[in-house]
């Protein structure tokens, strides 16, 4: 579990393709002395280190991943946000961030606010149930708070140290961002899916069995 707060970046070393999956390997001087098995946030996406040393680690990255993520469009040299996982200790200072990206969306402008920037995102159909205004969202890992929301796009507003510590400074128009809605709004639009599914399928299962006995159309059963 992450909090949204980046502690900083690192570079990409090299992304080598071993058929479906790839091993990512990524240096930063926040990684410290690495423990095999450790958790760590790259971009967002929550990856097990599998081998590595002072200051870097490599990273086995699954089929799905590639699949939902920006991590397959790394390339040497790229820098990226990189954030430990949550101590029991620590202040929880932007929200709760799983490190499982919902989908990819593009930044389709950035312009200047005040001393930061406002950058505006537009997002793949179903994805946005799980955005609402002044709601938490985590945009490459980094906890955001969305601050305008329309059908296809929401904004957020960077502030300078947002900017300095995270790779954000970086984006321009069409760059590919990792999105994951915050936790507590997916549970809530998945749990009254399902219940809308299940009241359809009840009230079928009910037409079904007025049908088997002689009652159907808007006649009511005695």
């Amino acid at each position: 579990m992450f909090t949204g707060i980046v502690e900083g970046t690192g570079r990409v070393e090299r992304l080598e393709r071993n058929g479906a999956e790839a091993r990512l390997r990524v240096r930063g001087g926040l990684l410290g002395a690495f423990r095999r098995g450790a958790s760590v946030a790259v971009d967002g996406v929550c990856l097990t280190g599998v081998e590595g040393g002072p200051g870097w680690l490599e990273a086995c990255v699954s089929s799905e991943t590639l699949s939902r993520t920006t991590l397959g469009l790394l390339t040497p040299g790229r820098r990226v946000n990189l954030e430990r996982p949550l101590a029991r200790s620590d202040r929880l200072g932007g929200h709760l961030v799983q490190g499982h990206v919902d989908a990819v969306g593009l930044v389709t402008s950035v312009k200047p606010e005040g001393t930061g920037a406002r950058v505006r995102i537009g997002i793949p159909p179903g994805l946005g149930d799980l955005i609402v205004m002044k709601g938490s969202i985590a945009v490459d890992g980094i906890s955001l708070t969305v601050a305008a929301r329309e059908a296809a796009w929401f904004e957020v507003a960077l502030i300078p140290e947002t900017l300095r510590v995270t790779a954000a400074r970086g984006y321009r128009e069409g760059t590919p961002v990792n999105l994951e809605a915050d936790i507590i709004g997916r549970y809530v639009v998945e749990h009254l899916r399902t219940h809308r599914q299940d009241e359809r399928q009840a009230g079928q299962v009910t037409r079904e069995h007025l049908a088997r006995h002689g009652f159907g159309g808007t006649e009511e059963a005695p």
